[in-house]
């Protein structure tokens, strides 16, 4: 038996992260019931990105054209290149520190057992890209998980095989932070990482 246009639309939005059936019930029904037009505009919205938006030939992100404006600008430090798992890591990095340089966004972490390698990262073009002479510092912003160090580790033999300076940004207490709430693992990483005050 077909689908009715309902469950094929409830089903449609089961596509995100994160929603279940009962979500995706709600959306459907908020759409039908409450917000036809903005219904039509995500719609049209989804299907231009899909047609239209694609991978930056230089850095990996999502870009309507070839070679993206971050990697475009003439005022970016092309000195340094910081390596993020996503494009939303490149984002919030972007919105929240003062970070001038230029990315690379590997769509991803190293996990075999996903069938992710070096190759769906896009790790040999970062390595063409090391080899150019241009960048002296690959700054490494991949998650604290198994997986973002394991990456990480591997980025920074990359790197040196460049002759390129890894750095791998600081984990441990957060600012503002008060001891006795931090977890273990967080605390136990920051214990193990600290440096010489200056």
């Amino acid at each position: 038996m077909t689908a009715s246009l309902l469950e094929r639309l409830i089903d449609a939005f089961r596509v995100l992260p994160g929603v279940g059936q009962k979500t995706a019930q709600r959306m459907a029904y908020h759409v039908l019931e409450r917000d036809r037009e903005g219904g039509t505009r995500l719609s049209n919205a989804l299907a231009e990105a899909i047609e239209r938006v694609g991978h930056c030939k230089r850095c990996r992100d999502f870009s309507e054209t070839e070679v993206c404006a971050i990697c475009a600008s003439a005022t970016r430090d092309a000195h340094l290149l910081c390596a993020v798992e996503s494009p939303a890591d490149r984002l919030v990095i972007e919105q929240a520190t003062g970070y001038r340089g230029l990315y690379f966004v590997l769509q991803g972490r190293l996990s075999p057992l996903d069938g992710i390698g070096p190759r769906e990262l896009g790790l040999e073009v970062l390595a063409a890209r090391l080899a150019e002479g241009e960048v002296r510092e690959l700054v490494i912003a991949t998650n604290p998980t198994v997986e973002g160090e394991a990456t990480a580790h591997y980025l920074a033999q990359l790197a040196r095989q460049n002759g390129v300076t890894p750095t791998r940004l600081a984990h441990g207490v957060p600012l503002g932070g008060e001891l006795e709430y931090v977890d273990r693992g967080t605390l136990s990483h920051a214990f193990g990482s600290r440096s010489e005050m200056t």
